[in-house]
């Protein structure tokens, strides 16, 4: 499978298990996510509708199979962060490497874009090095490091703070 036979589409409610499969699976093997804990797709049905249409969450469909989602999440809470979104993405283990994670990429900016964001934020922890220049190779500029903030797998791991101005 390559990413020309994957469509990006809006999450739906009925996409939580596989949703909630990838994200489990990131959460097992990689760095990617400081999570630690599974999530259940009952408690990824909750965060799907806690997205709202000006931060979707959008998956990579291939023949009805979901392998791949990003998201767009408020940065803060505080209104004054309002035109500032933090971004996510995730592919399934078996189809990385495949221009999937780009597509879903660049379908997640251009979604920030039509939504009036102004900036992105992206934290990316040591050891995830294809995100990292993914999120260089569409324009994101790594701004600062937070040392030793997560400790996974036995290990502390230093997390990348990257921004990419919109507009």
């Amino acid at each position: 499978m390559n990413a020309d036979v994957v469509t990006i589409r809006r999450a739906a409610v009925s996409d939580a298990a596989a949703i909630a499969a990838i994200y489990n699976e990131a959460i097992a093997t990689t760095t990617a996510t400081f999570d630690t804990d599974p999530k259940t797709p009952e408690e990824r049905i909750r965060w799907l509708k806690s997205h709202d249409e000006r931060h979707p969450i959008l998956v990579a469909d291939a023949g009805g199979a979901v392998v791949g989602w990003a998201s767009l999440t408020a940065w803060s809470d505080r209104t004054a962060y309002d035109n500032t979104a933090e971004t996510s993405f995730y592919v399934q283990s078996a189809c990385r490497g495949r221009g999937i994670g780009r597509k879903l990429q660049e379908a997640l900016l251009e979604q920030a874009e039509r939504n009036k964001f102004h900036t992105l934020i992206a934290r990316i922890s040591d050891g995830s090095s294809e995100s990292l220049h993914l999120h260089e190779a569409t324009g994101f500029i790594r701004i600062g490091t937070m040392k030793e903030v997560g400790r996974k797998f036995g290990k502390l791991i230093d997390v990348h703070i990257l921004q990419k101005m919109l507009g």
